[in-house]
């Protein structure tokens, strides 16, 4: 396999997947879509947002070095501020974001851009060793877990704007914050369940994350029915 080659494969496997639930998401907002311009920018800004988190999270790693809970507690914050930065900076501010799930939208948005070129990176390297059963195991374990952790995590802080979208900047910003802990302390949660494997299976940890992604939708269709 040519560098080309791997680069490209890599690139979809980390691409494709995040579309395919992005699309899922955006079919759930028929009713107002959002601006597909907009939408594109969110992504992107997300997937940039990866580039911005590696340098801080290498810093963490030579602070702090192996698994635990404070690498795993900084590393979570690291993420989950960036992606709402990525959010926020081409979204959540702009006249786009004009009703209360919208916020939810556009935080996915951010994260699976976020995924799509973190999951890049997990699956460059076996590919890279010309390794293809692992780059496919590696693409197919995030598909169902870290890529929803993700999308979890940042929804949730969607959730939180969402529900204090009519109320005052200050009551967003403490809504943001919860919003903010909560993602965070879920992210924790499912790093220390999988380095642990819950037991004997990592796909336990999967099926609490389903649950969660369960739980969003629940969440999403009740902020649906909130007026101003």
């Amino acid at each position: 396999m040519t560098d080309s080659q791997t680069i490209l494969y890599a690139f979809l496997g980390g691409i494709l997947p995040a579309l395919l639930w992005l699309a899922f998401w955006l079919r759930e907002d028929t009713k107002r879509p959002e601006p597909k311009g907009r939408i594109a920018e969110t992504f992107l800004a997300g997937m940039f947002a990866v580039l911005l988190v590696l340098p801080f999270q290498k810093m963490v790693a030579g602070v702090f070095p192996g698994l635990g809970f404070v690498p795993f507690l900084l590393w979570a914050f690291i993420e989950e501020i960036f992606k709402f930065g990525a959010a926020y900076a081409i979204a959540l501010r702009s006249q786009d974001d004009d009703e209360p799930v919208d916020s939810i939208i556009y935080m996915i948005t951010a994260a699976l851009g976020f995924v799509a070129l973190e999951n890049t990176l997990f699956i460059w390297n076996p590919l890279f060793e010309n390794n293809v059963s692992v780059a496919l195991l590696t693409g197919g374990t995030r598909f169902l877990g870290a890529s929803l952790l993700h999308l979890l995590t940042s929804g949730a802080i969607g959730i939180a704007l969402a529900f204090s979208f009519y109320k005052s900047k200050s009551i967003k910003i403490v809504y943001g914050v919860i919003g903010l802990v909560v993602a965070i302390a879920i992210h924790v949660a499912f790093n220390l369940l999988i380095l642990s494997k819950f037991g004997t299976s990592s796909f336990s940890v999967f099926a609490v994350v389903w649950i969660g992604i369960a739980c969003l939708l629940l969440f999403f269709e009740k902020v649906k029915t909130i007026a101003s």
